[in-house]
């Protein structure tokens, strides 16, 4: 994890989450107090647990799609806003999801941000808003950025509404483009998933699509010290930053682990066709040449950030505190 930097107050949206909580104790150990504002509809105060009681933080519950609590925002020097609906395929069956978790709330809380002069605000975005590029690994540069769910398209608006209210109102901007970020806290994805059709039936494993969909991992530690270190050592007005590691794994190879891990009963089925579901991108690599230009490596790559995940789940179940 990055080193002291400032002891100014911090916001973390979404701080409830699988990352956000990590991020939370990652500035409490460098000093910071924390505002953590989270709806707790994918978040856990579990995933808080064990905190010092010292005043140096606190949960507030609210939904930023109708308030960003201003009066939290008062005197913070920076935004970390993750918050936002963790299921693309959520966003599909709802087209208002997206609408409101992502866009909505990322105004909300840009708006508080600026009333209250906050000078950095860091946005938790997504590989997906390069839709189904040509070029692997993907660098930040690439375009013109097509995403393919309505997911992609909030984190793409957040992308545009940050890029704005920089240039206008002179708030730093930090754009993380995240591979997916797994760990023991995850709530969804594809680890999840698997282990939750498991549960269900042991003796049958659906996987949706051919099982070729492959893409990168990223564990959710590695993800945190990332974005410290952008926001330690970048300093443009507005920052852009692809987070992932230089390899990836196939789902047909996380399949086959899972069950082994499961005791390796359950006969694994594909459903077919090369995307799991509409709007799903089968193919994911991001260059992260200019976050590693920064200092910054994963230390674990994408198959032992899977294996250490799987490894949790096994030993505790999908969701659980560790």
């Amino acid at each position: 994890m990055s080193g002291p930097r400032t002891a100014a107050p911090a916001v973390v949206t979404g701080g409830a989450g699988a990352i956000g909580s990590v991020l939370v104790r990652a500035l409490l150990a460098r000093g910071s107090e924390v505002r953590v504002l989270d709806n707790l509809s994918s978040g856990r105060r579990s995933h808080l647990a064990g905190l010092a009681d010292d005043g140096r933080w606190r949960l507030v519950e609210t939904d930023l799609r109708k308030d960003a609590r201003p009066a939290e925002f008062a005197g913070a020097e920076e935004v970390w806003h993750l918050a936002a609906n963790p299921d693309i395929r959520l966003g599909t069956a709802d087209p208002r999801t997206d609408l409101e978790h992502g866009t909505l709330a990322t105004f909300h809380v840009l708006e508080a941000a600026r009333r209250a002069d906050v000078k950095r605000v860091l946005f938790s975005s997504s590989s997906v808003v390069y839709g189904y590029p040509t070029v692997f690994p993907t660098p930040e540069e690439y375009g013109p950025l097509l995403p393919q769910s309505l997911y992609g398209a909030s984190k793409l608006a957040g992308e545009a509404l940050l890029s704005a209210y920089a240039h206008c109102y002179g708030i730093r901007a930090f754009i993380f483009r995240f591979a997916n970020i797994i760990g023991p806290t995850m709530t969804h994805g594809v680890i999840y998933d698997f282990f939750e059709k498991v549960r269900r039936d042991p003796s049958r494993l659906e996987v949706l699509g051919d099982g070729r969909q492959s893409k990168s991992y990223l564990w959710v530690d590695d993800c945190v010290s990332a974005m410290l270190r952008a926001d330690d050592a970048a300093h443009d007005l507005v920052n852009v930053f692809n987070l992932g590691t230089r390899d990836r794994v196939s789902v047909r190879e996380i399949a086959e682990r899972v069950v082994a891990a499961t005791g390796g009963r359950a006969r694994i089925e594909f459903t077919g066709g090369e995307r799991g579901w509409a709007g799903d991108v089968p193919q994911q690599l991001l260059a992260i040449d200019r976050i590693e230009g920064l200092g910054w490596k994963p230390t674990w790559d994408s198959r032992a950030a899977v294996d250490k995940t799987i490894a949790t789940f096994a030993a505790s179940g999908p969701g659980a505190p560790g």
